[in-house]
C-alpha cells in the first residue's frame, strides 16, 4: 500500500522545480534518473522506510541530475603553498601554452599532414626539434607520460634481458608506480646492486653479464636518503657501460632545463647534464618541473629514439592534439629565455620574499580583524626536488586559542567557495600561502576568506 503511494515517472517529471532540468538533459535521460530515484525510494520502503513526498523525490532527482551535468573538474585557488601538488593539476600552463591548446581544439590543423608536398607528415615534429635543440639530444621522442616514456624505452631495448638498478633506486612514486614493476611489464629481467643507502660503482661492475642490456638510473623524485649513504655518479655510469658495450638509461623523473640552485634550491638533475655525461636515453616529465602539460618526453641516441618510435606501443601512448601544442609552446618559452616570466611554476619560484610579504600584508590589511601575516615554508611537491622548501609570508587565518577542529572547519568552508580555496593547516591556524595563488585569483580569494570568517564565527 505504501508503495502505491508513490508517483509515477511522469507525475515525478512534471514537478515544476524540474522545469530547468529540461533545458541540460535530455528526456529520455531524465527518464531514466526519475526511474533510478524511484527505485530507490521502493528499496527505502521495502526496509521499512516510510515513503518519501513528491517533493523529497523531486529534489533527489535533482540532485541526480545537477551531479550528472557538473563540470568534469572546477577551477581551485591553491593556496596551499605547493608549487606542484598533484591532487590539483601539477604545473599550470602559461598563457601561451592555454592559447594553443585553445587554437589546437577549435578546428582542422596539419597535425600529420606535410603542407608543402601535401603527403603525410609527422605528428611531433615540432616538438622532438625543440627538444633536441634544448637538450643537446640527438633525437628525441614525447608520449602521455613518464611512466610510459620508461616503459616504453625499457620495452624497446631491454625486453627477454638484464637491466641493472641501485637498490636504493627500485622505488615507488605516486599511485603505486613502482620500478620493478615497471620493469617486468617491460619484459626486462630486474637486477638490483647495492644496498638502500650504499651502491658502489663495483657493485655495477660485478653484475654486468652477457645477458646485461642496460644500467638504469632513477631518480628518487619523492623520497631523500641521508646520512650514511654513497651513491655512483651518471658519469662513472656511463664510463664503465661503454666498457662493457652495454646501455645507460636515466630516468630523471622531474624535467628539470633550469638550475635549480640559483633559487636557493638544492640541484635537481638537468636534462641536458645528463645528455652531455652521455646517457643512452633520457626519460623526464613535462608537467613537474618543466611546467608544461602531462607528457613523457624522451631523449637520447637517434637509433634508440627510432627504435622506441617504431615500438607497437608507441601508438597507444601518443599525445593528442591539444597537448602537443601546449607542449611546443612551454618548450618554446625556454628556447626565448623567457622561462622565468612566463611559465607559472618558475614564477612562483623565483618570487622575491619581499613580494610575498607584500601580498599577505595587503590581503591581512582588506581582512582585518582576525587576520595576520606570519612565517612559513612553501614546498615544491609534484615528485620534484623531495624534502625542499622555500621561504615564504602567509596569511594566517585565526588565533592561538583556536582549536584544530575550528581550524579544520574554516578550511572547510573556504573550500566551499566559489572558485574553492585550498588552503593548509599548521600548529591549529589556517595559512594561505601567496605564492601559489595566481595574481587575478586576489579578489576571489578574499571574497572566500570574508564569507569562511563569517559562516565559521556564526556556527
Amino acid at each position: 500500500m505504501i508503495l502505491r503511494s508513490l508517483p509515477s515517472v511522469d507525475r515525478l517529471l512534471a514537478t515544476p522545480a524540474l522545469n530547468q532540468l529540461t533545458t541540460q538533459l535530455s528526456h529520455d535521460t531524465l527518464v531514466e534518473l526519475a526511474r533510478f530515484a524511484l527505485q530507490e525510494a521502493r528499496q527505502q520502503v521495502n526496509e521499512g522506510a516510510s515513503a518519501p513526498s513528491i517533493e523529497a523525490l523531486s529534489s533527489r532527482l535533482y540532485e541526480l541530475a545537477k551531479s550528472l551535468t557538473a563540470p568534469a573538474m572546477r577551477e581551485v585557488i591553491n593556496a596551499t603553498g605547493v608549487v606542484l601538488h598533484t591532487n590539483l593539476g601539477r604545473a599550470p600552463l602559461s598563457k601561451a601554452a592555454q592559447a594553443a591548446a585553445q587554437a589546437a581544439s577549435q578546428g582542422y590543423l596539419d597535425l600529420e599532414f606535410d603542407l608543402e608536398s601535401g603527403e603525410r607528415g609527422s605528428r611531433l615534429g615540432r616538438v622532438e626539434s625543440l627538444i633536441t635543440r634544448l637538450t643537446g639530444a640527438e633525437a628525441a621522442f614525447a608520449v602521455n607520460n613518464n611512466a610510459a616514456a620508461v616503459l616504453l624505452g625499457l620495452t624497446s631495448v631491454a625486453a627477454g634481458r638484464e637491466v641493472i638498478v641501485s637498490r636504493g633506486q627500485a622505488v615507488e612514486i605516486g599511485g603505486g608506480f613502482r620500478i620493478p614493476d615497471v620493469l617486468a611489464q617491460s619484459g626486462a629481467r630486474l637486477v638490483e646492486v647495492g644496498t638502500t643507502n650504499r651502491t658502489y660503482l663495483r657493485d655495477y661492475e660485478a653484475a654486468i653479464t652477457p645477458e646485461t642490456a642496460a644500467l638504469l638510473r632513477v631518480h628518487p623524485s619523492n623520497f631523500q636518503v641521508v646520512g650514511f649513504t654513497t651513491s655512483v655518479s651518471l658519469p662513472d655510469l656511463v664510463g664503465v657501460a661503454r666498457e662493457r658495450d652495454v646501455l645507460v638509461l636515466d630516468d630523471l623523473g622531474s624535467g628539470c632545463l633550469l638550475d635549480t640552485t640559483r633559487f636557493g634550491l638544492p640541484a635537481e638533475p638537468m636534462v641536458q647534464a645528463s645528455v652531455g655525461a652521455g646517457a643512452d636515453l633520457v626519460f623526464f616529465s613535462g608537467d613537474k618541473l618543466l611546467g608544461g602539460p602531462q607528457a613523457g618526453l624522451i631523449g637520447g641516441r637517434r637509433e634508440l629514439v627510432e627504435k622506441l618510435r617504431r615500438h607497437p606501443l608507441a601508438r597507444a601512448m601518443r599525445l593528442d592534439k591539444a597537448t602537443i601544442a601546449s607542449l611546443a609552446a612551454t618548450l618554446l618559452h625556454y628556447l626565448r629565455d623567457e622561462a622565468l616570466n612566463e611559465i607559472p611554476v618558475w614564477r612562483m619560484l623565483s618570487t622575491p620574499l619581499i613580494e610575498l610579504e607584500r601580498r599577505a600584508s595587503a590581503w591581512e590589511h582588506a581582512l582585518g580583524e582576525g587576520a595576520s601575516t606570519v612565517r612559513s615554508d612553501s614546498a615544491i611537491g609534484g615528485g620534484s626536488l623531495p624534502g625542499a622548501t622555500l621561504p615564504t609570508w602567509c596569511l594566517a587565518l585565526g588565533s592561538s586559542s583556536q582549536t584544530g577542529a575550528q581550524a579544520m572547519a574554516l578550511a572547510a568552508a573556504l573550500r566551499q567557495a566559489t572558485p574553492p580555496v585550498v588552503a593548509r593547516i599548521e600548529a591549529d591556524i589556517v595559512l594561505l600561502d601567496p605564492r601559489t595563488v595566481l595574481p587575478h585569483q586576489n579578489q576571489a580569494l578574499l571574497a572566500a576568506c570574508r564569507q569562511a570568517m563569517l559562516s565559521t564565527l556564526f556556527s
